[in-house]
């Protein structure tokens, strides 16, 4: 009998989820910086194993809004919890507990729905504050299971997605047994290279980009994408451009390979820079964007 269920990976900003994800696929999906904030949309993750589907919904950072774009993304990541059937709430095991975590777990208890503590980057840190990080959660809920990892490596990724197997119930599979992601290969290219931005650049310049794929072109043995990089300000223009055009080259060039990487063909990149003063605080332009509830 094939058995499935969907669930949500949340937490606060840059605590791993997307590199825990990306750990449980063996491939990645979503992007990862060690900036904060560097999910905005929901990304699906699908890994298939015998007759079991796991669907992890990552979400982006909750945190308290203070745009038009971060109101879009703590939307994103509380929808997710809601269609979810279990949690995985990732934490960093040296950081206090927050409001964030607390409303998690409020909510978790409220909904009746599982939930999985997953302490995360325990590879930083020693085993009494892991203990005491524990004994601190506890104290606050009743969870499932209890799980320390360190997921840029993939320590204990396996015994955190056996936790999760309870929480699958009798169904057909919602996604073919090849399907890693739903993610749209334009999407895909789009979040690669706002990825190739966040690590590049410094400071609050890569949080005002966004990427917009204006033309994909698949010619088999090669991929064409020409997109278009927004920013807020004329000044933020001249950063990623650099000098001589050296920044914006280098974005195309790591993003380049790492598409290569990913979907098996040569790419073309053409990118183009572009200000959009003050994008984020317009929920209008944060919607063209491509930040929308459509779906």
């Amino acid at each position: 009998m094939k058995k499935t269920g969907f669930i949500a990976i949340v937490g606060r900003p840059n605590v791993g989820k997307s590199t825990l994800m990306n750990a449980i696929l063996g491939e990645k999906v979503a992007i990862v910086s060690n900036k904060p904030q560097t999910t905005r949309n929901r990304i699906i993750g699908i890994h298939t194993v015998g007759e079991a589907q796991y669907v992890f919904l990552d979400t982006p950072g909750m945190h308290t809004p203070k745009n038009s774009l971060g109101e879009y993304m703590v939307k994103t990541a509380n929808s997710s919890m809601q269609e979810a059937d279990a949690i995985i709430l990732v934490v960093d095991t040296g950081k206090e507990i927050t409001a964030v975590e607390e409303n998690v777990m409020a909510y978790a208890k409220r909904a009746d729905i599982p939930t999985v503590l997953a302490l995360n980057k325990i590879d930083l840190y020693r085993r009494e504050r892991i203990a005491q990080t524990i004994a601190a959660y506890a104290a606050k809920h009743t969870f499932a299971a209890v799980v320390p990892i360190a997921a840029k490596n993939g320590k204990n990724v396996d015994e955190l997605l056996s936790e999760c197997t309870p929480f699958l119930s009798d169904s057909e599979w919602f996604f073919p047994e090849d399907m890693v992601t739903d993610q749209p290969e334009r999407q895909l290219a789009a979040e690669i290279i706002r990825e190739k931005i966040l690590r590049t650049l410094d400071k609050e310049v890569p949080h005002g980009t966004a990427v917009v794929i204006e033309e994909y072109r698949d010619e088999e043995t090669l991929v064409r994408i020409r997109a278009e990089i927004f920013c807020e300000k004329a000044s933020h223009k001249g950063i990623i451009v650099g000098k001589n055009g050296a920044s914006l080259k280098l974005i195309g060039t790591y993003a380049r390979e790492d598409l290569e990487k990913i979907l098996g063909v040569k790419v073309y990149l053409n990118l183009w820079v572009k200000v959009k003063e003050n994008w984020r605080e317009s929920a209008g332009t944060v919607a063209n964007f491509g930040y929308n509830d459509k779906d």
